[in-house]
């Protein structure tokens, strides 16, 4: 897959978002390997933009080590900046599960009520709280109001 390619001023406004990055993946002295590509596609889902960390002298290497991990995992290359590198890729939309049945279900809430002496330990209440009901501030179950219609507007139908 071919790298993204971006203009220059794409490529400017991702060099400023990615300052204040710390490197994500570290390449040490085993190089590119399978598991670094893995977790460079994997911080790239995740991110979009990355930093990578090349621990190598060799700027020869550092650039053929970009320009690989561009192509293949079909990111851009930002920036190369001494051993650090930047990739840029748009993070894929995530999928949502569809549920149909979206009803609030029951729920068990813990309520504290603390002790006015503030020595004992506090009584520990575990309530089921349904979806048309609410916690109030001093721990009671309320149910939800049926919603006030208008007088006139009952009577005109």
């Amino acid at each position: 897959m071919p790298a993204i390619q971006l203009t220059p001023a794409q490529r400017k406004d991702k060099r400023a978002d990615a300052h204040h990055l710390d490197p994500v993946v570290l390449i040490g002295g085993e190089g590119l390997t399978p598991a670094v590509r893995k977790e460079v596609d994997a911080a790239l889902n995740a991110h979009g933009l990355i930093k990578v960390r090349v621990f190598s002298d060799e700027r020869d290497t550092r650039e053929a080590i970009l320009a690989s991990l561009a192509d293949e995992l079909n990111a851009a290359p930002i920036q190369h900046i001494g051993k650090l590198l930047v990739l840029w890729r748009p993070i894929p939309p995530k999928e949502k599960a569809e549920r149909e049945d979206r009803m609030p279900g029951p729920k068990v809430v813990k309520v504290l009520k603390f002790s006015r002496s503030g020595n004992h330990r506090p009584q520990v209440k575990k309530l089921k709280v349904l979806g048309n009901q609410r916690l109030t501030a001093g721990g009671e179950v309320k149910r939800a109001k049926k919603r006030m219609t208008s007088i006139k507007k009952t009577a005109a139908t």
